[in-house]
């Protein structure tokens, strides 16, 4: 029977849903497109008339993360609290931590897409920018700056989160996340007063 355009959308969309949570939970290596589609409640044969390869399929589960934003941002809007903070909050969350295939794209798979095709990489770059970005633009100071810090609080929340799944005591696992949870918040905080000061000093912020 043939199938609609809008149902092949649907479908694509589908295999491209349940993909992006196989890989998180199991990585790239560890998902067969057969379990994959079986999974997706479609036929194995019928992948590769949505894409290629597997390796096409793990590039776009990484383009299509890259709705990171606009995720970010009405999370926020439901919370009374700066952005920064928010994000902060939930992404070294133990929930966050225990549900890796609803969770972020970096600390699931970095690991795994430094071993993958051109393709594969440039697609998880392009999200990355956009998440150090979205960073970037929450913090206080200088476009300079904020961007060098955006930077650092990115490869910190990945690592912590990374480190935190990784670990087999409870404890440790709960200490990692609470201790760059505070180092990061605080360190925030401190340069918002900063520049609050400058501000009403009359003085030029400092890079």
């Amino acid at each position: 029977m043939r199938v609609s355009r809008a149902q092949a959308a649907a479908n694509r969309r589908r295999i491209v849903t349940e993909a992006s949570r196989l890989f998180r939970e199991r990585g790239y290596d560890g998902v067969a497109v057969a379990d994959l589609m079986k999974s997706a409640g479609l036929t194995h044969g019928g992948f590769y008339g949505h894409f290629e390869s597997k390796e096409a399929l793990m590039a776009e589960t990484c383009a299509s993360s890259g709705d990171i934003r606009t995720r970010w941002e009405r999370l926020t809007a439901k919370r009374q609290q700066p952005p920064f903070q928010v994000l902060v909050e939930q992404y070294l969350s133990p929930r966050h931590r225990d549900q890796p295939g609803h969770g972020c794209l970096f600390a699931a798979l970095s690991v795994d897409t430094a071993r993958q095709t051109p393709e594969v990489r440039h697609a998880y770059t392009g999200t990355f920018r956009k998440f150090a970005d979205m960073i970037a633009d929450w913090l206080p100071g200088r476009r300079a700056n904020r961007r060098r810090r955006a930077l650092a609080t990115a490869s910190s929340l990945v690592g912590a989160l990374v480190l935190s799944r990784a670990v087999d005591d409870p404890e440790l696992s709960s200490e990692i996340l609470d201790a760059v949870r505070q180092q990061l918040l605080g360190a925030t905080a401190s340069a918002t007063s900063s520049s609050t000061t400058r501000a009403s000093s009359g003085k030029p912020a400092k890079e």
